[in-house]
């Protein structure tokens, strides 16, 4: 058996596929591959934000924990998370549904990148996200650090 276009040439295979729709013959469109692609394609989206909520929540817990660390990077860092959320979000309005049940391992991620970065133990960070949504993407909100943080 041959193998399909799909499999041989994937560029090829998009060219084509895209072709055949624009000229109105969904007969011959190769649905299978067609439906694949595009839920790999909502994945991708999602994954984008979960990952940049992690690198937020991750600069946001370091802004909290660490405050006589903080630096414009970090800053910078949270402004341009922000911005790159909401571009998302304004490109795949769908996708702020997905937000709150993100947020769980997008903390995850988070914590641990936090505690690397810091030299702090996972453990010093709450079990569970202290921040609402509202904050994690308001572009005025930081945390203010408390001392009861060790490094306070």
């Amino acid at each position: 058996m041959q193998p399909s276009l799909y499999d041989q040439d994937f560029h090829a295979w998009l060219t084509h596929n895209a072709h055949l729709a624009r000229e109105g013959r969904p007969d011959q469109l190769d649905l299978k591959h067609l439906a694949e692609e595009l839920e790999a394609m909502s994945k991708s989206e999602l994954r984008a934000l979960e990952s940049r909520l992690a690198v937020l929540l991750a600069h946001l817990l370091k802004w909290e924990y660490q405050p006589s660390h903080r630096t414009k990077s970090w800053e910078r860092t949270l402004i341009e998370q922000r911005k790159r959320i909401a571009r998302l979000l304004r490109d795949s309005p769908s996708l702020k549904p997905k937000l709150d049940e993100s947020l769980p391992d997008a903390y995850e991620s988070a914590t641990r990148w936090a505690a690397d970065e810091t030299g702090m133990d996972e453990s010093d960070f709450p079990a569970t996200c202290p921040y609402r949504i509202e904050q994690i993407l308001d572009k005025r909100f930081l945390p203010i650090a408390s001392s009861k943080h060790p490094s306070a």
